[in-house]
């Protein structure tokens, strides 16, 4: 008997009672902070926002989740060494576009829960039927499912290389991909190398930065002056960045013991507390959730230093791609971005979401990813 490494095995989520058990009681013993000068999100994040959604995840219905992400068809298989989860939602449109949809950090494959049936179902939700696609959802290896990760070396690059083959195994020869924040990542990673048959990449973000060169301030509108802030903010606030990058294991040790220290450190879902995020409390509580029960703190947090450590110098993306620049997210700017990346066939400014735009404002995401698409296929 041979073992076939290529083998796609289905999959169900069913977390142990005991696990369960162990989470509301350690939720039960949370010791809190002493709260900072006002309680506010000044040193970040407050007791005032911490307590109550300690006592909510104690209260929350995992169960009733379990379920609702039972809904789709969920699998598992081997690449590169590594098990891979994913999920796998054919379109019953004989034309779908098959679309590879990657997470960010710190979520999960739930960010896009809100977007499968109109992506997959397009007329049912205000679309055309040549809007249709296929969507394969895989957790990113070290978060979710998708796991354990007992390897060095996983980059951005390297999960691009596994998802292609994730697309080709499920018999895919032609794709795209959609992305934020992590997920951006790989979507531009796919692009620079356009495999064969490769469509194009959506991405939320380009994180393209001043060169330090003043012609390009020259040709800057005064609403990139706005970006330009947002990017100083961000990098004021974000030092979780820097930490992972040199230190994820110290980290992590606090965060797999904690599950109220988890939620501290996932305030990104909050934008940092600055009033913008428009995810609520239960979506933050499902993606902390899978994050707690596959205890995946410490993974998901490795990829800030693969990637700071890998040697890899930076590189013009000369492949198809298109952004969507969400109101209250990171601004990707234009100049910057087209001198980084000499093919972006669409880009546009929405409203109303933010840096987890899956999870805020689903519609829209799903709205400017069939204008992309249809974009791609105008291109021939």
């Amino acid at each position: 008997m041979t073992n076939d490494t290529t083998a796609i095995r289905p999959f169900r989520i069913d977390i142990p009672q005991a696990d369960i058990d162990d989470l509301r009681a350690r939720l039960a013993r949370t010791r809190l902070p002493e709260p900072a000068p006002g309680d506010d999100w000044t040193y970040g994040m407050p007791n005032t926002y911490l307590a109550p959604i300690v006592e909510a995840w104690q209260q929350f219905d995992w169960r009733a989740q379990e379920e609702r992400l039972g809904a789709y068809p969920q699998y598992l298989t081997e690449i590169d060494g590594q098990t891979i989860h994913f999920l796998h939602v054919p379109s019953a449109e004989a034309d779908a576009t098959p679309l590879l949809l990657v997470h960010s950090y710190p979520g999960t494959f739930a960010d896009f829960l809100d977007m499968i049936d109109p992506l997959v179902d397009p007329v049912a939700h205000g679309g055309r039927r040549e809007d249709a696609f296929s969507v394969v959802i895989p957790s990113v290896p070290g978060f979710g499912f998708s796991t354990p990760v007992t390897e060095r070396g996983w980059t951005t690059a390297r999960v691009a290389t596994v998802f292609d083959t994730l697309m080709r195994r499920l018999g895919y020869d032609r794709y795209g991909v959609h992305g934020s924040d992590f997920g951006a990542l790989v979507g531009r990673e796919l692009s620079h190398r356009s495999p064969a048959g490769f469509l194009g990449a959506h991405v939320l973000q380009l994180f393209s930065f001043p060169s330090g060169d003043p012609a390009e301030f020259e040709k800057l509108e005064p609403a990139d002056y706005a970006g330009l802030e947002h990017m100083q903010w961000f990098q004021s606030v974000g030092g979780y960045n820097a930490f992972n990058a040199s230190r994820p294991q110290t980290a992590a040790a606090a965060l797999s013991d904690s599950p109220a220290g988890q939620l501290a450190w996932n305030e990104l879902f909050q934008s940092f507390g600055n009033g913008t995020s428009l995810v609520t409390d239960e979506q933050v509580l499902l993606e902390a959730s899978i994050e707690w029960f596959t205890n995946t703190s410490a993974t998901v947090g490795r990829y800030h230093y693969e990637d700071a450590h890998s040697g890899v110098e930076p590189y013009v993306n000369d492949g198809v791609i298109g952004v969507a620049v969400f109101a209250h997210d990171f601004q990707t700017i234009r100049v910057f971005a087209e001198r980084d990346n000499t093919n972006i066939v669409h880009f546009s400014k929405l409203d109303g979401g933010g840096h987890y735009a899956a999870l805020e404002a689903p519609d829209a995401v799903v709205g400017d990813l069939r204008a992309f698409f249809e974009t791609v296929r105008g291109l021939g």
